[in-house]
């Protein structure tokens, strides 16, 4: 009987498990797909306020606070985005949010936590950006990221990854570190990229104060297969949740162009987005999660796309 029993449980657990692999992979995501462990950098810093720290950029109601200022709502419909904006520019450190992305068909929709200058250097702004695209496939998004200096937009430098979990039923992490070493992208404080600066990338890498922005927006011209799947507005409104806004770093100051009112006397600390030993350059433990990132997850790079280049960008082509 007790024989009988265990093999009752035991097939009753295979059928368990293959049901949520087949629910995963109905989802689009791959239940194979499990990340590293890595340093939960978002740990290391408080949560900011979107009432005291954002000022709403556009889109009237569409964009609306919550929760003592903790949370944010951006929403997308056939009026109009939505987005907030930081009230200071920076000169470097580590940028972050918790985002929930809208459900059901999204073709054509873009919510977008980046960074830029374009509204005090209209002519030769700096970007680094996060970009989430809609899909016509419920829950399969696409990450895009993307970074330029001095306006050098006509050279795209984007790269694309599958998410390993369904970004529409819960807040997942999207961070940046930005500063004279390098710039990492990171999901869930796993990098899946980093740029490092180096001469290769001196041109293009972004240099001058930035602010950070989180919008919503209608991008049906190029966002799904060159345009193909525009938005369809009778799944209106589209609406991405915000929250667990951080930024530590360096604030601009107008006064001081040299930045050097942020340099510290003593040396720094561990918290210093700037020479902190957590963002200097990746650990081990980071460098793993990049890894896997890289080779499981990225399914586009500018620097493999020779349709598009027929020089590749210098960094592309220097080790």
């Amino acid at each position: 009987m007790a024989y009988l029993l265990s093999k009752i449980l035991h097939l009753q657990a295979i059928i368990f498990y293959t049901f949520i692999l087949l629910s995963l992979s109905n989802h689009g995501i791959n239940a194979q797909s499990v990340p590293p462990s890595s340093t939960r950098l978002t740990s290391l810093f408080p949560h900011l306020s979107f009432d005291r720290d954002y000022s709403q950029m556009f889109g009237d109601s569409n964009a609306q606070i919550y929760g003592n200022g903790s949370f944010a709502k951006i929403s997308l419909d056939k009026k109009t985005g939505s987005g907030f904006g930081s009230k200071n520019h920076y000169n470097y450190g580590f940028f972050s949010a918790a985002i929930k992305l809208p459900p059901g068909f999204t073709s054509g929709v873009v919510v977008a936590f980046y960074m830029s200058n374009a509204d005090i250097f209209p002519h030769n702004h700096d970007e680094i950006d996060f970009e989430l695209l809609g899909h016509q496939k419920s829950r399969n998004w696409v990450l895009q990221t993307n970074m330029y200096g001095n306006g050098s937009v006509k050279t795209g430098r984007e790269e694309k990854f599958r998410l390993w979990f369904d970004p529409t039923t819960q807040f997942h992490e999207y961070s940046i570190i930005w500063n004279s070493h390098h710039i990492v992208f990171l999901v869930d404080n796993i990098p899946v990229r980093e740029v490092q600066k180096t001469p290769a990338t001196s041109s293009s890498y972004p240099s001058k104060p930035m602010a950070v922005y989180a919008t919503i927006w209608d991008a049906s011209p190029w966002a799904t297969h060159g345009g193909k799947y525009p938005v369809n507005y009778k799944y209106a409104p589209f609406t991405a949740s915000l929250g667990g806004m951080e930024m530590a770093g360096c604030v601009y100051d107008p006064k001081d162009l040299s930045g050097k009112s942020c340099s510290k006397s003593s040396s720094p600390s561990s918290l210093d987005p700037l020479e902190g030993q957590d963002f200097v350059k990746l650990s081990n433990q980071q460098n793993k999660g990049l890894q896997w990132a890289r080779s499981k997850q990225m399914i586009y790079s500018y620097c493999k796309d020779k349709r598009r280049y027929k020089v590749l960008p210098p960094e592309c082509t220097t080790k």
